[in-house]
């Protein structure tokens, strides 16, 4: 027995100075925790037998105090720590632990600290001893923090047979942490039991991987556990296993069918292995489990091969047969690799079976195999259902039929296109194309008559009427309002049939209405061709009655054309007629064409004043881009016919009709006209009129042309006028532009006026700006006459009407003293001078001149049409010029 066994009241201890103190603390409070506490940490620097003996009377007193017994044997491990694990401090500690499980069995972290001790002394038996003690002395609510450390130890040492034993008893207490079971039979390589467990695994719906693995991940492992390893794994079908997991994730079968594969050769079955990759390649839906399965399809064919032959060169005693062998597998992997576009395709049409495009690719596969082309096409009309068809059906049968034509089959071809007309498309087009192949197939075999009998048999009237675009009846029975198969039998009898029945076609075709304005047209030169003009004539006129606008253009078109080119003016009433028909409901778009045509009617063969009336109709009957191009041959008309006289009024009816944009132009030509007819007043007249909507910002060109016109034909007073409207002009949108702009940032802040109101008040402001400038230009222009264009009149001197009528502008070119001209002459320098300071550059180019009088010609294109031009007359309108 140790010292610190022996019972302490036997042994006479000299205690020292310093220990006097907590031993009288003792000698009054032996029952106190923390009395006892602060002598051991006193002692804490003592040796360690000084230390323990403290712990040991403490514990005599209080056998029952956690505290003391977990720091007693902190302090014992600390103890023995680096010692060698044979020296018999180890057992003393082992002892101690033993002494406090007596009374502190139900604390778990001593069990854990004794099982953790026990572990570092390398006693695998009595360790294990302890964790079955502390799972036996602990309730089942501590368990989870005994288990850990239990499943430590027995991975720390090579003991698979204890281990497995353990994990089993764990496994039924946590069974969630079955994958940790596996990996450590994985590692252990007891790979059978790891499959059983990872299977059981698997099959459990409500198991959830603690590494975030999903089932088919762990289905994955499974595969790749027993496929490659088949002598290890003897407990499980591996076939039935991976065919299970084949039926459950149809979107994840490349790699479970590898598996199965490599399963099999890897246990040397290679024909079954071979067998497994067909069915793989045969049933696979995606493009990507394919690719799998084919690539390592190939790679063990490709393998096989290879190993072969080098086992064949590096035999000696090789036979025939061994050759034999070698060149059939290598014609077995040329057979696959030559199949795979084949294959593929299979791939594509079990994913969609009614998908029309892959059955053409697959034909196009099997070129130069017509057996297999017509499987192929057989197959394909049996198994595409027209309502879920992915692109066009009757391609296939049309291609079908096409094919036994090539092959000098026609009478296959005909039953394939009979077949073809009795499917029950979604579409009458869709019929109405096969109906056409037929009938073009009888053209290229010669056949005319019977091709005008088919298109005779798809156009014939069921017996009961049915509208055309109702889907719950047939197609076939809506055959006979298809276009396509009208126009198609229209063709032929055109081409093979007689007059009549041509006739007859077209006619049936404009009683159905299902006409369109180019078989109208066609009908029209199919009757002219024959000379029948009136009943071409008619045919546009039952299209026209059919259709509307926009779609009747053609037809009006090829009709006025036509009527034209046929009578001239000699029906001139009924060709009037015709355009007054055409253009009463004609939209502006489409207008400008006929109009012409129209006037260029009534210039060759009608009278002059109807042309007019027609061009004057056609201004405003335009869309509005069109009207200023409009305007413009009105007016070459009218020149040409009356004479430039007669334009004033149309240019007046322009330039109030046009958009600023094109009144401008149009202005400036109206007063070089009127300049060339020597009107100089009516000229400046119309400048001024113009210029009030001429921003001199913008419109520098046009001011720039008025200027150029007073330095030829006007005044100092004509230039300082045409000057004082530009500043009035630009004054005028200045102010406007200021004054809206002051006023509509104003307006927000206006008594109770809000944001929202600000649109209103920016349309008010224009139209105050708008009226205010209109009752500038009433003010700044000369009373008007019945046009918008202000020109200069005389003023009578005094009241009598009989006095002479005086022109406040008319300059004076009568006689006058040397007096006189000196004095003007220094007048008129001095207001140049002035104006010059005033107006800056622009004035500068007037100085005060006398003007002469010059005799001109009247121009020949005063009078128009209505004068018959002469040598004299050209002279003079060159001298005008």
């Amino acid at each position: 027995m140790t010292l610190i066994d022996k019972p302490l009241i036997t042994v006479d201890i000299d205690f020292p100075e310093e220990d006097v103190p907590y031993e009288e603390e003792i000698l009054r409070n032996a029952y106190s925790v923390k009395h006892w506490l602060r002598y051991i940490e006193h002692k804490s620097k003592a040796p360690n037998c000084g230390v323990n003996i403290v712990y040991e009377r403490a514990l005599k007193e209080l056998p029952g105090s956690y505290k003391i017994w977990y720091n007693y044997l902190r302090t014992r491990r600390k103890q023995v720590r680096g010692r060698p694990l044979n020296d018999p401090m180890y057992d003393e500690v082992n002892n101690t632990f033993e002494r406090a499980l007596v009374f502190m069995h139900k604390m778990p972290r001593i069990w854990m600290d004794y099982g953790v001790f026990m572990t570092t002394q390398c006693r695998i038996t009595r360790t294990r001893h302890v964790f079955d003690r502390a799972l036996r002395a602990l309730p089942i609510t501590q368990h989870h923090r005994i288990w850990p450390l239990y499943l430590k130890f027995v991975r720390r040492f090579d003991i698979p047979e204890t281990a497995l034993r353990i994990y089993r008893r764990y496994l039924k207490l946590f069974p969630e942490d079955a994958e940790e079971y596996i990996e450590y039979l994985i590692d252990v390589e007891r790979l059978d039991e790891a499959a059983q467990q990872l299977a059981s695994v698997v099959d459990n719906e409500h198991f959830v991987s603690k590494h975030g693995k999903s089932n088919h991940q762990l289905w994955n492992e499974l595969c790749d556990l027993i496929s490659k390893n088949p002598h290890k794994v003897h407990s499980l079908n591996v076939d039935a296993i991976i065919r299970s997991g084949l039926r459950r994730y149809t979107d994840q079968l490349g790699h479970l069918w590898n598996s199965l594969a490599d399963y099999y050769v890897r246990s040397g079955l290679f024909d079954r292995a071979r067998d497994i990759y067909e069915e793989a390649i045969q049933t696979v839906t995606t493009v990507r489990d394919f690719t799998q399965v084919f690539d390592e399809y190939a790679q063990f064919e490709e393998v096989s091969l290879n190993k072969r032959m080098e086992m064949v060169a590096n035999d000696p005693h090789a036979t025939e047969e061994d050759d034999i062998d070698v060149e059939l597998r290598l014609a077995r992997f040329e057979y696959l690799m030559e199949r795979r576009l084949l294959l593929l395709n299979s791939v594509l049409l079990r994913q969609n079976p009614h998908n029309v495009h892959e059955w053409h690719k697959r034909v196009k596969l099997y070129e130069g195999k017509p057996h297999e082309i017509i499987n192929t096409y057989t197959e394909a009309v049996q198994t595409v259902q027209p309502k879920l068809a992915a692109g066009k059906l009757h391609t296939l049968w049309v291609e079908f039929a096409k094919f036994y034509e090539s092959n000098n089959k026609v009478e296959d071809a005909r039953v394939v296109f009979e077949r073809g007309t009795e499917v029950e498309y979604v579409k009458v087009e869709d019929l109405a194309a096969v109906w056409c192949e037929w009938a073009e197939m009888e053209i290229r075999q010669e056949n005319f008559e019977g091709a005008l009998r088919l298109m005779q048999k798809a156009t014939a009237m069921p017996k009961r009427k049915v509208a055309y675009h109702d889907d719950t009846e047939t197609v076939q029975m809506r055959l006979y309002r298809s276009l396509k198969v009208w126009s198609m039998y229209a063709d032929l009898e055109e081409s093979f049939g007689t007059f009549k029945t041509c006739k007859a076609v077209y006619d049936r075709i404009i009683d159905l209405k299902i006409c369109t304005p180019q078989i109208i047209i066609n009908y029209g030169l199919f009757l002219e061709e024959h000379n029948y003009f009136e009943e071409a004539f008619r045919a546009y006129e039952k299209g026209i009655a059919l259709f509307k606008w926009p779609n009747v253009y053609d037809i009006w078109n090829s009709y006025l054309t036509k009527f034209l080119k046929r009578y001239g003016g000699t029906k001139l009433e009924r060709a009037r007629d015709l355009f007054e028909q055409c253009l009463e409901n004609c939209p502006p778009e489409h207008a400008k064409y006929f109009y012409l045509l129209y006037a260029k009617l009534e210039e060759e063969h009608g009278l002059a004043r109807h042309a007019m009336a027609v061009y004057d109709r056609a201004t405003s009957a335009v869309k509005p881009e069109e009207m200023f191009d409009m305007y413009n041959i009105f007016i070459k008309k009218a020149a040409e016919i009356y004479g430039l006289p007669r334009t004033r009024e149309i240019y007046e009816k322009a330039i109030e009709a046009l958009p600023e944009e094109n009144m401008r132009p149009m202005c400036v030509r109206f007063a070089e006209m009127e300049t060339k007819l020597g009107e100089i007043d009516r000229a400046r007249a119309i400048y001024a009129h113009c210029s009030q909507v001429c921003d001199p910002r913008i419109t520098a060109d046009f001011w720039q042309t008025w200027k150029e016109f007073e330095v030829r034909h006007g005044n100092e007073d004509t230039m300082r006028e045409m000057l004082r409207i530009k500043r009035s002009v630009q004054a005028t949108y200045n102010t406007q532009v200021n004054m809206m702009a002051a006023q509509f940032l104003h307006q927000p802040t206006a008594g109770g006026a809000n944001a929202e109101g600000g649109g209103d008040a920016m349309r008010l402001l224009e139209a105050k700006a708008a009226a205010e400038q209109q009752a500038r230009q009433q003010q700044t222009l000369k009373p008007q006459t019945s046009s918008n264009i202000m020109f200069v009149r005389g003023e009578t001197q005094g009241g009598n009407a009989k006095d002479k009528v005086v022109n406040p502008d008319e300059i004076d070119i009568g006689d006058s003293d040397e007096d006189e001209d000196e004095d003007g002459d220094e007048k008129a320098e001095g207001a140049a001078n002035g104006t010059q300071k005033r107006g800056g550059n622009e004035e500068n180019v007037i100085s005060a001149k006398r003007l002469r009088i010059e005799q001109q010609a009247i121009p020949a294109k005063v009078f128009g049409s209505l004068k018959k031009p002469t040598d004299d007359d050209d002279d003079n309108e060159q001298e005008a010029d």
